[in-house]
């Protein structure tokens, strides 16, 4: 048996030995114990894809994978089981650095090459209902319409995944999705099984530790980086093949939300990223993206500790940089979110040719899965012929008929290889050498053809990645990560889900597994063992959100409080700076009127920084009005710049504001509103340790 699945039979051991009673209980249907698949056949792994050779592509003859996705992928009608929520833009991709010589893909030829696009974001557990600021995965997956077909790059906001193995997936959202009984908590992952799930699979970990970090929490979908996850392959002209991973990194730099701050922001605005999006390309200022590759070659993912097949890991930047080869810019609302954002569909199997898969073997499962996801969703296998899915360059095959054909299908051949040209009839259309070849494998070794369900030595470390990602954050950011453990964890009632918890987290850092077990008012359990030895990684400056703020206003909006009585020159004077730095100036007045918002209705939570033009008296009136108070107390509990006139200093008071460098007259207000101000939070950490 290898490392890793011995590793997951020691964790489901654990489960077995959990004394029984309240929440501990199983039931079988037939009184046996033993997993079947539907039909009845025992099944003997649960883990892991039946695969040609450990680091082999996934076989088709998997009937526990294929009848397990399956059913899966038909749980829910209409909506998606996982991004069910969703927004979306059209927009334009141009190339800005052409490289012919790792793709053949006619897109990458030249430089200036440009195609239409259609990308959608989305959050991951909740449902379409839900809102936009939970703590959770974001999707990021854009549609290439390329003169040679769609290309699907399918990503996320995170560059690892929770898991190495498709099977997983459906265990895997199962858990993180309301409790089956009683349904609920609705988007939100601190609750008992979520968490049992990751105590007792530790592959999870390296991406449970970005979900507790504030990657999940984005202040806005133009603020956040997207991550292919997985490796592939591109091939050039010549047959030549590298590996590749895919990045995005927005213009506008990365920044997140606090915790607190995105709880209110829920209350307020559930809409807060879709509107936001919206917003920005209905104003002209079009979100914009560069797309970044890390390319490498068989020799250096050799001698790697890990495996760059495995999902869960990451390539550090510092070890392979990311080379910037094109930009997107989101420059089109939809004119039908039904139409467009609702009925998109993505499938990672949808690349030119010049781009190919490897055996990952989470990869491989999604290539068999999106399809079928798609068919179930929008009710038929003519999807691709909804306009937002269909292909801008011509398209041509064998397949007819089905539900809801929309084209009109000339001749009399419906099938390939015919000969009905000799009869001076159009034969149809005939496969082309120029078209999508699978790169041969470069993987020879004797174990290559063997039918295993195994995982390769290399994906049994679950820590070291999980590490490298906590040490390379700044100590705000590890303050964040442990007040979210402590905070999800303290909503699972099990006490054995939280103490197997804790013991994983003793191997990724004994001072965070330490804090947690404080907040939690828990003795440290002993160490998880764990099935490989972890490996110290040097820290990346490129997984810090902080390290890489940009200090801009770009993108970012002040809100300005105004009454009736406030001087105009000042507001004028204030607005028309905060535009010039390439910020938007929002009024706010406790009467909406002309303004842009009403005080009530427009906590400080919506916006990145707060001004308060008043005069003496209206503070002083302000100081009775709740809102009003919550509107400066928030902004500083949340690190924002605060700028106000000589007037406003009663309510400052009122809202237990203290000078800090984050504190200024409004005439500073548009250079201090570039950042936060981190130093607030630490004085509290300090107080409470």
């Amino acid at each position: 048996m290898d490392s890793a699945a011995k590793a997951s039979k020691d964790a489901m051991n654990r489960v077995s030995d959990l004394p029984q009673g309240s929440g501990g209980e199983t039931q079988q249907r037939d009184g046996s114990g033993v997993m079947t698949t539907d039909h009845g056949v025992p099944i003997s792994d649960n883990q892991n894809t039946l695969k040609a050779g450990p680091r082999g592509p996934a076989l088709l003859e998997d009937f526990v994978l294929r009848e397990k996705i399956f059913h899966f992928d038909h749980e829910r009608i209409p909506e998606r089981i996982v991004h069910a929520r969703g927004s979306g833009a059209h927009g334009t991709f141009t190339v800005t650095r052409a490289i012919p010589e790792l793709t053949r893909a006619a897109l990458f030829q030249e430089e200036g090459n440009s195609c239409e696009t259609f990308t959608r974001f989305s959050t991951v557990a909740g449902s379409k209902g839900s809102k936009d600021t939970p703590r959770d995965v974001r999707g990021f997956a854009t549609k290439f319409y390329t003169q040679e077909g769609n290309w699907d790059l399918v990503a996320n906001n995170f560059a690892p995944f929770f898991i190495q193995d498709a099977m997983k997936f459906p265990d895997l959202v199962h858990a993180v999705k309301p409790e089956a009984d009683r349904m609920f908590p609705q988007a939100a992952s601190a609750h008992d099984t979520f968490w049992d799930f990751v105590g007792l699979m530790p592959e999870t970990l390296h991406t449970v530790m970005w979900l507790m970090s504030d990657r999940a929490l984005p202040r806005s979908f133009r603020m956040m980086e997207g991550f292919g996850v997985h490796t592939f392959r591109m091939v050039n002209a010549d047959g030549d093949v590298s590996f590749v991973k895919f990045h995005w990194k927005p213009r506008l730099g990365m920044q997140s939300l606090l915790w607190d701050e995105a709880v209110k922001v829920s209350g307020a605005d559930p809409d807060f990223n879709r509107r936001d999006l919206w917003e920005a390309i209905d104003r002209g200022e079009f979100p914009e993206y560069d797309l970044g590759i890390q390319v490498f070659d068989s020799e250096f993912a050799d001698s790697q500790f890990y495996d760059v097949l495995d999902a869960t890991k990451l390539i550090p930047e510092e070890d392979v940089p990311v080379q910037i080869i094109g930009t997107l810019q989101l420059n089109r609302n939809p004119d039908n979110f039904f139409a467009e954002t609702e009925q998109v569909a993505f499938m990672p199997q949808n690349v030119p040719p010049g781009i190919d898969f490897t055996d990952d073997p989470l990869l491989q499962g999604r290539l068999f899965s999106y399809l079928d996801t798609q068919k179930s969703r929008l009710g038929t296998a003519n999807f691709f012929q909804i306009p937002i899915n269909a292909p801008r360059c011509p398209f041509a095959n064998m397949q007819r008929d089905g539900m809801m054909q929309t084209l009109i299908h000339k001749g009399r051949s419906n099938y390939e290889p015919n000969s009905l040209d000799r009869a001076g009839e159009d034969p149809g259309p005939r496969p082309s050498d120029q078209g999508f070849q699978t790169i041969r494998r470069m993987d020879q070794r004797e174990d290559a053809n063997q039918k295993l369900r195994v995982r390769a030595d290399k994906f049994a470390d679950h820590f070291s990645h999980a590490r490298l990602f906590y040490v390379s954050q700044t100590e705000v950011e590890q303050d964040h990560i442990a007040a979210a453990f402590t905070f999800e964890l303290s909503k699972v009632d099990l006490p054995h889900v939280r103490i197997n918890v804790l013991a994983q987290l003793r191997n990724i850092d004994e001072a965070l597994a330490q804090r947690v077990a404080k907040g939690l008012d828990l003795d440290l359990p002993e160490r998880a063992p764990a099935a490989s030895e972890t490996v110290e990684m040097q820290p990346s400056d490129a997984l810090s959100i902080l390290k890489n703020a940009l200090e801009t206003l770009k993108g970012r909006k002040i809100g300005v409080l105004v009454d009736d009585d406030s001087d105009q020159d000042e507001i004028d004077t204030l607005t028309s700076a905060i535009e010039a730095e390439g910020g938007t100036a929002a009024l706010i007045a406790p009467r909406r009127g002309l303004r842009d918002g009403q005080l009530d209705g427009t906590p400080s939570v919506l916006v990145d920084a707060i001004a308060l033009v008043l005069t003496e008296a209206a503070a002083e009136k302000l100081c009775k009005h709740k809102p009003a108070i919550d509107f400066v107390s928030d902004a500083f509990a949340h690190c924002k710049a605060i700028g106000h006139s000589d007037g406003a200093k009663p309510l400052l008071e009122k809202a237990g504001v203290s000078t800090d460098e984050g504190v200024v007259s409004l005439s500073d207000l548009p250079e201090a509103a570039k950042q936060r101000y981190f130093s607030r939070e630490q004085k509290i950490w300090a107080a409470q340790s």
